[in-house]
């Protein structure tokens, strides 16, 4: 009876046993089929095998369990599925390895993965996946591997992370991330790689990092994070790769990273703030294969230890601030040459000098595929036997003070792809062994001294891409074999001797987006061919004598600029080209074109379209101010008598019309002289004069241009955006004067004219260029005429002085600005600044302060001008600017403009404090705002910040020593001091910047402490 009873027990247990067998397979089932059914139905497809006939452990991806058949592994990656994750994954309870990387899944990730206790592997990477990290998901303790990277998932990473203690490799780069990273990452101490790279993540890196003491890779570029490098990563032993590039770090390279990080092979510090100089002891981590620092503040000298690195692979310091311009800072070159694994070597953008070695060079590795010495101050010629680096792929030495030839031995480097050698002073021939460069991607070869013709062997060059030898003295014709490069991408040979033609083969450029052939000889006729260049993009062929008419371009609507002018072109103007959409630039001035201009399309625009310099035009828009367009009927033979006498009538018509009109103009005339007459002679009158009254009646076209000797080139002085300055010359009043001769082709320009004149009539102060009178007239051709006449400034501006280095010589300062002058200037500036917004007759804003546009007189006095985009404020507050003068939107200067009027700001007092802040900056860095080195987030701004106060004296303007500046107290406070000022004045928050007042008081002030501490120390 027992054994029956236990016999039944049995039986029970194995049908329960049984049944629920049956139901947990059921549910990974039907799991599996959901999960399907949120597949788009096109890639469902790939899923086919999961049916009913089918059992659930055969389908496609599906592994079970060996004993309880439950499904274990789903390994989905790279089948391209579509749709989003079902919930009813997290019923897939035995599931340990979950793989859907590579499709594209969207949506968010079910927060019923948290489900999956016995996870140890989870990989949704390369998908489509949004919103935040579920915190459901840091209940699977289990994971060893977590990959979610390469989706655009948000949020912020969650503390929870901390609770995936086992985790070995954890993997969220490329998402969305923000926020900061949280300190319980510290408890992941099995970690061997991890990696947030690209997102955007800010704050500082948490010291708690350092407790990862098996990490072996930690990627942390491309982010947010800021402050200093936490001297905890430097406990990480084990790190073999550390990337930290991009990202907003500052401080100093520690000098024991060999000693703390000997299994380094891979470091990236590149784009941040690090400063100072390169530790010489990181060539004792001996298995280092790269180094990138490139793009930081880094000072002083590349070290040469760096030859003891045998394994360095790539080494990447370009655009920071190293070398001094001097003959040793390429000392590094011979050092190198020890370095036989070395395949890649940037060093461009420093302040490198001395001359070219010419045994290092030919003697670095024969594995070298990259040089690049370009922006420097390298001087000497190209080594004769830099053949022997035979597998170079790419050479630049551009932008540096090279001069000689392009030695013969180039040409055994077979593998070359680029060679840029622009913005130097080499001479000679283009070599015709260039042809040999059969890999050829790119030559440049512009700015340079090369004479000769173009070889015709660079035909042989059929992989080349662009080519760029503009601004040279080639002379000769255009060969034909350049047309049978039909790769060729952009093709620059403006500014040049180049005759002849243009070849009829230029069609053939199929693939052509930049066409560059201007101020050159060419002559003949546009060939009709290149209507077939339908991928152009940029075409200019201007200053040339092409004559005949515009062949039949139609084709070519990707136009986005055009520029036929200064040529001999004639015929009419293709009604097609209003139709070209793309186009935001279209010159056809100065030929001898005529017939009616079109109005439609493009030519409503006289902004970007010029026709000016066509003497036989007509029609066209108000403001191209041609002459209006009459068409008359060819009289017949029967009607000869009427055709006569309606040209009687039209006649009659005309004369009486315009005596009608002289009549009117008369009236007006005197009845404006009376008015104004009237208003002379009232008393107590308050009210300012007009514009107009500022004129001078005697100034006449003829006399300005008689006194500029026609508009000679040279007695011009500077051009800006709506006019040319010219010096002049008035025999009337014995007197120099500087002649601002309106554009009155550009739009705006007579808003600007109206602007300077309101501006000026009645301000009175020292520091103003003073406004001697205005010319409002017409020209012999009959055209608007507008010119201002101003006291002569004969030290020109202080960007010349400034900027020594890009001043012709004939017209460059003799000397440098001291440390005082330049203080002088920036309080001559603030106090008329401080006069204009405060205490004019009404406030003024100048909308375009930067150094062009502050002149020096005789005394190196200040004087500040070109007050053509000025605003005067109605009211006058910091909520509320009216602009009074115009609606030309406020524009400025890049780099000098305030932040909020690129996103439509109004005008206002403190736009012109931001403006005066980065003035001050320029003045003693020497480097103008827009310089290479800046972009993105890294400023002129930030870049002073970021090394304030302690290496003040290593980013000032380099002539303050060649002028024999004594360094020390008090120029480095001073200059500390003035470069507080300017940071302040140019904070991107308008109200954080100081008032024009407080900026000159505190620049007086700083004056007087320098002359008091400098006679103390004489004293």
């Amino acid at each position: 009876m027992r054994n029956i009873r236990l016999s039944l027990l049995f039986l029970f247990i194995a049908l329960m046993l049984f049944e629920a067998y049956g139901l947990t397979v059921e549910t990974d089932r039907k799991a599996l089929l959901d999960l399907k059914s949120q597949v788009s139905g096109d890639k469902q497809v790939v899923l086919s095998s999961w049916n009913n006939s089918v059992h659930v452990c055969s389908w496609k991806g599906v592994t079970c369990g060996l004993k309880h058949k439950r499904v274990t592994r789903l390994d989905l990656g790279g089948l391209q599925l579509a749709g989003v994750i079902s919930p009813c994954i997290g019923n897939l309870s035995f599931l340990t390895s979950l793989d859907l990387s590579n499709n594209s899944f969207g949506g968010t990730i079910p927060h019923e993965v948290g489900n999956l206790l016995r996870l140890d592997y989870l990989d949704m990477s390369f998908n489509f996946l949004v919103g935040a990290i579920p915190i459901s998901l840091f209940n699977c303790t289990r994971l060893l591997e977590l990959y979610l990277n390469s989706n655009p998932l948000g949020g912020s990473v969650p503390p929870e992370v901390g609770s995936l203690t086992k985790l070995v490799n954890l993997d969220l780069e490329r998402n969305n991330l923000k926020g900061r990273l949280p300190a319980s990452l510290g408890n992941l101490t099995s970690l061997m790689r991890v990696s947030f790279r690209d997102n955007s993540i800010e704050g500082e890196i948490p010291s708690d990092i350092g407790r990862l003491n098996q990490v072996v890779e930690l990627f942390l570029a491309v982010n947010k994070f800021s402050g200093v490098l936490p001297s905890a990563i430097y406990n990480l032993s084990s790190l073999e790769l550390l990337t930290i590039r991009d990202n907003q770090l500052s401080g100093f390279l520690r000098p024991d990273s060999d000693k703390l990080l000997p299994n380094l092979r891979f470091l990236n510090m590149g784009g941040n703030y690090f400063k100072g100089a390169i530790p010489a002891s990181l060539a004792n981590i001996l298995n280092l294969q790269m180094l990138s620092l490139n793009a930081n503040n880094l000072t002083g000298s590349i070290p040469s230890s760096f030859g003891k690195l045998q394994n360095l692979d790539f080494l990447s310091l370009f655009n920071n601030s190293l070398g001094s311009h001097s003959f040793r800072d390429l000392e590094f070159l011979d050092a190198l040459t020890n370095c036989t694994q070395l395949k890649t070597l940037y060093v461009f953008g420093n302040s490198l000098g001395g001359h070219l070695p010419t045994t290092s060079i030919a003697n670095l590795s024969t594995n070298l595929r990259v040089l690049d010495l370009g922006t420097n101050f390298i001087s000497g010629s190209i080594p004769h036997d830099i053949g022997n680096l035979i597998n170079l792929q790419s050479l630049a030495l551009d932008g540096n003070h090279l001069t000689g030839l392009v030695p013969a031995s180039i040409g055994k480097l077979l593998q070359l792809e680029v060679l840029d050698l622009v913005s130097n002073s080499i001479s000679g021939e283009i070599p015709s062994f260039i042809g040999n460069l059969t890999r050829l991607d790119a030559l440049v070869l512009a700015k340079n001294s090369f004479g000769g013709t173009i070889p015709p062997s660079l035909g042989n060059c059929t992989s080349l891409r662009y080519l760029i030898v503009e601004l040279n003295k080639l002379n000769g014709t255009i060969p034909q074999e350049i047309m049978q490069i039909q790769s060729l991408v952009e093709l620059v040979l403006s500014g040049n001797y180049l005759t002849g033609s243009l070849p009829k083969d230029v069609g053939r450029l199929d693939h052509l987006f930049h066409l560059s052939v201007e101020d050159n000889r060419l002559f003949g006729q546009i060939p009709p061919s290149l209507g077939k260049c339908l991928t152009i993009e940029l075409l200019f062929l201007q200053g040339n004598y092409f004559d005949g008419v515009i062949p039949d371009i139609k084709g070519l609507e990707g136009l986005k600029e055009l520029d036929f002018s200064n040529n001999n072109l004639s015929g009419s103007i293709p009604r097609y080209l209003a139709n070209f959409s793309s186009l935001e630039y279209l010159n056809l001035s100065v030929n001898n074109f005529e017939g009616s201009v079109p109005t439609e399309g493009t030519f409503r625009n006289a902004t970007i379209v010029s026709v000016f310099g066509n003497k036989n035009l007509c029609g066209g828009i108000t403001e191209f101010k041609l002459k209006p367009c009459f068409t008359t009927e060819a009289p017949s033979s029967t009607g000869s008598k009427r055709s006569s006498l309606l040209k009687k009538v039209v006649i009659g018509v005309s004369v009486g019309i315009t005596l009608l009109f002289l009549l009117f103009v008369a009236s007006v005339s005197l009845c404006w002289f009376r008015k104004r007459k009237k208003k002379t002679q009232q008393t107590n009158n308050n009210q300012s004069p007009s514009t107009l009254e500022v004129f001078f009646p005697k100034m006449s076209y003829g006399e300005i241009r008689n006194a500029t000797d026609g508009f000679s080139s040279r007695n011009m002085i500077g051009s800006g955006s709506f006019g040319t300055v010219f010096r002049a010359f008035l025999p009337a009043k014995n007197k120099v004067v500087a002649v601002k001769v309106l554009n009155m082709q550009r739009r705006g320009s007579m808003k600007s004219f109206m602007a300077e004149c309101e501006s000026l009539k009645e301000t009175r102060h020292r520091n103003l260029v003073k406004l001697l009178t205005a010319c409002s007239s017409i020209d012999f051709q009959g055209n608007m005429f507008r010119a201002l006449i101003y006291e002569y400034m004969p030290n020109g501006s202080l960007d010349t002085w400034l900027h020594l280095e890009e001043v012709e010589e004939i017209r460059r300062p003799s000397k440098t600005l001291t440390l005082l002058e330049r203080l002088n200037i920036a309080i001559d500036v603030a106090s008329v600044l401080d006069y204009l917004h405060v205490h004019c007759y009404e406030p003024i804003v100048h909308c375009d302060i930067k150094p062009s546009n502050i002149l020096l007189d005789n005394d190196l006095t200040a004087h500040v001008s070109d007050f053509g985009l000025a605003r005067l404020l109605l009211k006058f507050d910091q909520e509320s600017f009216f602009n009074q003068l115009s609606s030309v939107g406020v524009r400025g200067t890049i780099g000098y403009a305030a932040p909020e009027y690129g996103v439509g700001g109004q005008p206002s007092i403190h736009g012109d404090v931001y403006s005066f802040g980065v003035l001050i900056l320029e003045m003693l860095t020497g480097k103008r705002p827009t310089d290479e080195l800046f972009g993105g987030n890294f400023t002129l701004h930030s870049y002073i910040k970021s090394v304030l106060p302690e290496q003040v004296l290593d980013i000032v303007d380099k002539s303050f020593f060649d002028n024999g500046l004594m360094v020390g107290f008090p120029v480095a406070e001073c200059l500390t001091l003035v470069l507080d000022v300017g940071l302040r004045c140019s904070e991107e928050s308008p109200t954080n910047r100081l008032k024009m007042s407080e900026a000159t008081k505190e620049l007086i002030s700083i004056r007087e402490r320098f002359f008091k501490a400098r006679r103390a120390a004489r004293g």
